[in-house]
C-alpha cells in the first residue's frame, strides 16, 4: 500500500471511531451546503465521516485496491490533490439539496476511481470480485446511475450528486495537471521547432529511454516497461499524453 492511501485510510477509520464514541463531533463535521459560508472547514471534513460500516467499508476497499496504482502514477502530492478535488468538487454539487447534511468519502473515492480508469480504461475491474468490467465502462455506468438516481430523488439517503461530483472534479484535476505537465510543455516545445522538433523527439526517446529503474515502486517498473514496450512496437505517435507525462516525469528524476 502506497502511503497517503494508508493514511486516509488511518484517517478515515479513526474518524469513524472517534464519532462512534462521540456523536455530536459528526454534527459538527457534517457539510450541509446551506450552511457552507458559517462552517466552510465541512467541505472537507464531511469526507471524513460514515454513516456505517458498510459505507466505509465499500470506500476503503476501494481506495485500498485502486489508489496504489493511481499514487504510484501521479506521485503523492498530486494523489492528493485528486482525492480533495473530487471529494470538494462533490460537496458542491451538493448544493442541489442545500439542507442534507452529507458525509462520506465516496466523492473522494469516485475520483480516483475516474483516476484509475482515466490511465487504465482497458482494465478489467471484478466487482464484488465476480462481475468483469473494464474500468471505463464501470466508470461510465456509475455516472449514468448517479444523474439518474440523483434526479429521482428516491430518499434513499445517497448523495449521487456528489458521486458525480468526484467524477467531475477528478476529470478537471486531470485536465489542468495534463496542461501544465512537463510533458505538455515539452510537446509545446517539439511543436514550436522545424525541423528541430525531430531532433527534439529524438532526445526524449534518449532520456526515456536511459530512465533509471533503480529505487522505482514496482507498479512504476511494470508501467514503465509497458509504455517502452509500446514505444518500440508501434512508434511516438502512438503513446497518449499521459504515457507522454509518465515518461518525462521519470526522465527527470
Amino acid at each position: 500500500m502506497t502511503p497517503w492511501v494508508a493514511r486516509l485510510i488511518f484517517a478515515n477509520v479513526v474518524m469513524y471511531v472517534l464519532v462512534l464514541i462521540t456523536p455530536p463531533l459528526g454534527d459538527a463535521l457534517m457539510f450541509v451546503p446551506v450552511l457552507f459560508l458559517a462552517r466552510p472547514w465541512t467541505i472537507v471534513t464531511y469526507m471524513f465521516l460514515h454513516a456505517g460500516i458498510m459505507h466505509i467499508l465499500f470506500n476503503m476497499v476501494v481506495l485500498f485496491f485502486l489508489g496504489p496504482r493511481v499514487e504510484a502514477r501521479l506521485g503523492g502530492r498530486r494523489f492528493l490533490g485528486l482525492y480533495f478535488a473530487a471529494g470538494i468538487t462533490g460537496g458542491l454539487l451538493s448544493f442541489t439539496s442545500p439542507m442534507v447534511g452529507v458525509i462520506g468519502a465516496s466523492g473522494a473515492v469516485y475520483g480516483v476511481m475516474f483516476g484509475y480508469a482515466y490511465f487504465w480504461p482497458r482494465d478489467v475491474l471484478h466487482i464484488y470480485g465476480v462481475l468483469p468490467v473494464e474500468s471505463r465502462w464501470l466508470v461510465l455506468g456509475l455516472a449514468v446511475l448517479s444523474i439518474v438516481s440523483g434526479y429521482a430523488s428516491t430518499g434513499d439517503g445517497i448523495a449521487h450528486f456528489a458521486h458525480l461530483g468526484g467524477f467531475l472534479g477528478a476529470w478537471i484535476y486531470l485536465k489542468v495537471l495534463s496542461r501544465t505537465s512537463g510533458a505538455r510543455q515539452f510537446q509545446k516545445r517539439a511543436v514550436a521547432a522545424a525541423p528541430p522538433a525531430i531532433a527534439t523527439s529524438s532526445s526524449a526517446l534518449a532520456r526515456w529511454s536511459n530512465i533509471r529503474r533503480e529505487g522505482l515502486h514496482p507498479v512504476n517498473l511494470e508501467e514503465l516497461d509497458r509504455v517502452l514496450a509500446k514505444l518500440k512496437a508501434e512508434g511516438l505517435g502512438r503513446l497518449t499524453d499521459g504515457e507522454k507525462q509518465f515518461l518525462e516525469r521519470f526522465s527527470q528524476r
